[in-house]
């Protein structure tokens, strides 16, 4: 048995309706109702522990009071590229019923841990993006607004052979509701093919009566490469994971992360790369900003196999933080199984500069905007490290909001 409480508004009736309204065929129906059942003895997903605390706590959440099965409404646009095709779940089942079945549950296991199952067994909203071979895509956008108490959410990405893409999404609340807490769950999967190229950035700017849980993953096939840019703004508590497991030969990686928090947001942002074949080569970089009593948790794990040689791997996480009431723990790990690695990893945690702050303010900046120039210029590293102009430049227009 679980230690979750189970919602008493979640059953198999609740299952079946959803899947029946949107006329899904048969093997959906019955993946939603195993991930449904396995609820009962699966775990929330691990969190940090250090002796006599739990970095994170997502036993607190209230499901009962989170989630509303049945009752699920959002307002997304996607815009596409020539030659991909970008599709609500429900329109990619009707026209790839084979390729979105054999993605489905590919790269993540719906029945990974209790939030990957609720999700697997109710999401209503989602994206399949299908990059046929040699396709070469850049403006894929998808912006969801959440309109509803809770909202699941599925997106898969398949790439063909030699084929690249470029997607940018993003999150935040549309209409209120009537309830003080709001959930929020988005499962990712990239299945990135031989020679192909994906850049997959997020942002997630949800109000901050919301509970934000998402889990991206990609597997990465051979010479193919996979960069993610997740940014963190909203919500009352954040689970971040990203992922990428390097499959094939000379695959490539890259996890670019950036978190702003203040009041008494929590942020709990992971990034994990698995080194699982030859040549392949992974670079983490996270910055994070904690104001007021915000609080932050990061785990970024490069994982080595043993037969991973000739592996490059690094990792660098950095959190300032604004006032003496905020907190950040950073907990970076190697795990190397084949000597034939170059690797390293840092994580730093720290005040804003007093001397640097000294010398602009005697310089005549007035002390509020010296402070600001200095938290704009510590994102700079993560901000340089983005291609994509459109994403840069909302981020860093989410970034000046909050310092005002």
């Amino acid at each position: 048995m679980s230690g979750v409480q189970l919602p008493a508004n979640l059953s198999e009736e609740t299952v079946r309706e959803i899947s029946e309204t949107r006329d899904e065929p048969e093997w959906l129906l019955e993946a939603r109702l195993d991930a449904l059942e396995s609820l009962e003895t699966l775990e929330l997903p691990d969190v940090i522990q250090t002796p006599g605390r739990r970095w994170t706590n997502l036993d607190a959440l209230d499901f009962e009071s989170l989630v509303d099965p049945l009752d699920q409404a959002d307002e997304t646009e996607r815009a596409s590229d020539e030659g991909v095709e970008v599709l609500t779940f429900a329109e990619a089942i009707d026209a790839h019923p084979e390729r979105v079945e054999s993605a489905f549950g590919s790269t993540i296991d719906p029945e990974e841990n209790y939030l990957t199952a609720l999700s697997a067994a109710l999401f209503t909203t989602g994206t399949v993006v299908y990059v046929p071979e040699g396709v070469d895509a850049e403006d894929v956008t998808i912006r969801a607004e959440m309109n509803s108490r809770s909202l699941f959410s599925h997106t898969l990405v398949v790439t063909e052979k030699s084929s690249s893409v470029t997607i940018l999404e993003s999150i935040e609340s549309g209409e209120s509701v009537d309830s003080d807490a709001r959930y929020f769950s988005n499962l990712v999967e990239i299945d990135a093919g031989e020679n192909s190229y994906v850049q997959y950035g997020s942002l997630q700017d949800l109000e901050e009566d919301t509970y934000s849980y998402s889990l991206k993953r990609a597997d990465v096939g051979t010479y193919a490469t996979v960069n993610w840019i997740e940014g963190n703004l909203g919500s009352r508590l954040t689970r971040s994971d990203v992922e990428s497991e390097l499959n094939g030969d000379s695959a490539e990686t890259k996890i670019v992360g950036a978190f702003f928090g203040h009041s008494d947001q929590h942020f709990d942002v992971n990034a994990r790369v698995w080194h699982n074949a030859e040549n392949t080569t992974a670079d983490l970089v996270t910055r994070g900003v904690l104001d007021e009593e915000a609080r932050s948790v990061y785990e970024g794990v490069q994982d080595v196999g043993r037969d991973a040689w000739n592996t490059s791997s690094y990792q660098r996480e950095n959190t300032l933080m604004l006032s003496d009431d905020s907190e950040a723990d950073a907990s970076p790990k190697l795990i190397i199984q084949n000597h034939d690695t170059e690797a390293s990893h840092s994580a730093t945690v720290g005040q804003v500069d007093q001397e640097d702050l000294f010398y602009m303010v005697s310089r005549s900046v007035p002390p509020q905007q010296a402070r600001n120039m200095l938290v704009e210029g510590f994102f700079v590293p993560v901000l340089e490290e983005i291609e994509v102009d459109e994403f840069r430049e909302d981020l860093e227009e989410l970034i000046a909001a909050r310092l005002r």
